[in-house]
């Protein structure tokens, strides 16, 4: 699995090994080295392997359609890949994302590799609020973002998780596209008014213009290509084109994903915004 300590990575092999299932997380921090810029580390965590979940680098061109192509030669006969909500929809995201970019590579390259493959695309995370890009604006009472009065149905990682741990130990997911999402769509303004019911802290959400945003990012260190790429990966919450529910969790699972209020009790509860 790479991307073994990330947000799906590491909730991922938790689930695994509650399931008795032998797991090796393969990441730059985790116990087996993996580095996707760096191919000499690819064999290791493909050693005796026969499933991978990959969470790919998002950069472009991948490295995706090269591990693939290792990792089917070395006997992987499952491919699960993380992939994102709206690659195939054309002005999905920004110019920087033109044609899908590396997600859609990915995508590509599981398909052809002659091995069953999955792919998983979800939306924006939930966690982003607890452990993510948005979690410092959050702590500090104001978070600014280009995203206008735009919604997005915020789909939690562990539903993610729940759903490539599907894919990569039961039958009936071979050639399935899940997309993935909550059951609700919310702007910035009412997940942070969800986090305020549970830590009596409100958060304040200011709406702020994309130049603006990608200048201050550039301001922080970010370099321009990294910020226009943030800018542009915000893109789908300020239209509310991460609006829809979609059934992909529903179909995997045989269950409804989990709601907003579920995850702010637990990311609470676990001391997120503390």
């Amino acid at each position: 699995m790479t991307g073994g300590t990330g947000k799906t990575g590491r909730r991922t092999v938790a689930l695994l090994r509650k399931l008795g299932v032998r797991t090796r997380a393969a990441s730059r921090s985790g116990a087996t080295p993996f580095d996707w810029t760096d191919p000499t580390t690819w064999q290791a965590a493909l050693d005796q392997v026969d499933a991978v979940y990959i969470v790919p680098l998002d950069t472009s061109p991948s490295p995706t359609p090269a591990f693939v192509e290792q990792a089917v030669a070395g006997g992987v006969r499952r491919l699960v890949l993380l992939s994102a909500r709206g690659v195939d929809v054309p002005g999905y995201f920004g110019s920087s994302y033109e044609g899908g970019g590396p997600h859609t590579q990915g995508e590509a390259a599981v398909r052809s590799s002659g091995a069953a493959w999955t792919i998983l695309r979800p939306g924006w995370f939930a966690q982003n609020f607890s452990e993510g890009v948005f979690l410092d604006g959050v702590r500090a009472g104001e978070l600014a973002l280009p995203t206008g009065g735009g919604s997005a149905a915020f789909v939690d990682a562990d539903d993610i998780a729940a759903v490539a741990a599907a894919a990569l130990t039961e039958d009936g997911h071979d050639g399935e596209v899940y997309e993935l999402s909550g059951p609700r769509a919310l702007g910035i303004a009412d997940v942070l008014d969800e986090i305020a019911k549970a830590t009596g802290t409100r958060a304040a959400y200011v709406p702020v213009e994309e130049s603006v945003f990608r200048a201050g990012l550039v301001a922080a260190g970010l370099p321009e290509e990294e910020a226009a790429l943030w800018t542009d990966a915000l893109k789908p919450i300020r239209t509310s084109r991460e609006a829809p529910v979609t059934d992909g969790v529903r179909r995997a699972l045989g269950r409804p994903p989990r709601d907003i209020a579920d995850f702010v009790r637990d990311a609470s509860a676990a001391g997120a915004w503390s």
